[in-house]
């Protein structure tokens, strides 16, 4: 398993009703890795994502997990999203 960048993962936007608020986001981006080297990347590989989606979206939130077992450590970061314009 190397390092991939998952597709992204869009729900449709919620009926809109003037009593609601909006959803708090439209998409997750979802970044993972478990070789050594693939890890020491990862950051890299989501800072280059941001910043040219940057025009379209809006972070509204990020979480970091890592999990391992005998033989792999993976590292995910999730990117939450609102599109924006």
């Amino acid at each position: 398993m190397g390092m991939r960048a998952r597709d992204t993962v869009q729900r449709p936007p919620p009926p809109r009703d003037e009593g609601r608020m909006d959803s708090m986001f439209d998409g997750v981006k979802v970044f993972s890795a478990t070789k050594h080297k693939e890890r020491d990347e990862l950051g890299e590989v989501v800072t280059r994502w941001v910043k040219m989606m940057q025009e379209r979206i809006e972070i509204v939130d990020k979480v970091v997990t890592q999990s391992s077992d005998s033989e792999y450590h993976c590292i995910t970061i999730s990117v939450f999203y609102r599109e924006v314009g």
